[in-house]
């Protein structure tokens, strides 16, 4: 077994005012895929970062700025529909209550694509060149999020006798996976390295962004067999969890979007 850190998950304090490991996180996840998607824009010798140079003037700051509000909100409501949406129902107010935490990936990805939609389509930029800069960078954040999620010693394994094992605050007397790291290597890590080595390569439009569905969704499914299900609702279709199926939907969108994008091959 291997003992728990025990890091403070706020960084520092004063007053009502507090900056946290977790939030933190959020905004290296942002900073560093910003400007991973900068060098993108300006090297030219990436496929299709000559197609890429030619968006309007201030279009990237605009459209990360549509994408944190959308990933968000869609967080929020997304573990308020997808986790718990009978307690929120009851007490409609502490949507709000954000500080409590509560937040999910597919939520945010749901909210984020619309986001990012709505930007592309108002400023008259094909979506999908603009899906397969962000993607390959996304896995940084994912990874810096599990980062910040075992911090704060939340969404911790399963009970496991494994001997990196380890007894989280929160999850009880027994030694459990520190599923978060699994999560950390193989959303984060692993993911970023695929994505970011077959960028040169790629050359249809969108295939980055549904292979990115597609392997998130299987890597996120497997991890799940590992992480403690959610106590509110359990195993709920088998042995699966809410993330499993939400996870399993994720495949089949990069599915149909790798079939989408046939047709479309990235200028040369």
């Amino acid at each position: 077994m291997v003992q728990f850190p025990n890091i403070d998950p706020v960084i520092v304090q004063i007053g009502p005012l507090a900056i946290r490991w977790y939030g933190l996180m959020y905004l290296f996840g942002f900073l560093s895929s910003y400007l991973l998607v900068r060098y993108q824009l300006s090297h030219p010798a990436c496929p299709g970062a000559s197609g890429q140079a030619g968006l309007p003037d201030g279009f990237l700051d605009k459209l990360f700025t549509s994408l944190i509000i959308g990933l968000v909100i869609g967080a929020r409501l997304g573990y308020v529909l997808f986790y718990d949406l009978r307690a929120y129902l009851a007490a409609p107010l502490d949507v709000l209550a954000v500080w409590r935490g509560g937040m999910s990936f597919h939520g945010g990805l749901i909210g984020s694509v619309i986001a990012g939609l709505w930007r592309c389509r108002s400023a008259g930029v094909d979506p999908w060149r603009v899906a397969d800069l962000i993607v390959v960078t996304a896995p940084i954040g994912i990874g810096l999020g599990r980062l910040g999620n075992f911090i704060n010693g939340e969404l911790y394994g399963r009970v496991s006798d494994a001997p990196w094992a380890m007894v989280f605050p929160s999850g009880g007397p027994l030694p459990r996976h520190p599923s978060q790291l699994y999560e950390l290597l193989l959303e984060g890590a692993v993911l970023f390295l695929v994505l970011w080595l077959l960028r040169p390569v790629v050359r249809r439009e969108g295939l980055l962004t549904a292979l990115f569905l597609l392997c998130y969704g299987v890597l996120r499914f497997a991890a799940e067999f590992f992480r403690e299900p959610d106590p509110q609702l359990g195993l709920i279709a088998g042995p699966f969890t809410m993330g499993q199926l939400l996870s399993a939907a994720m495949i089949l969108a990069g599915i149909v979007a790798a079939a989408a994008t046939g047709r479309r091959r990235m200028p040369s």
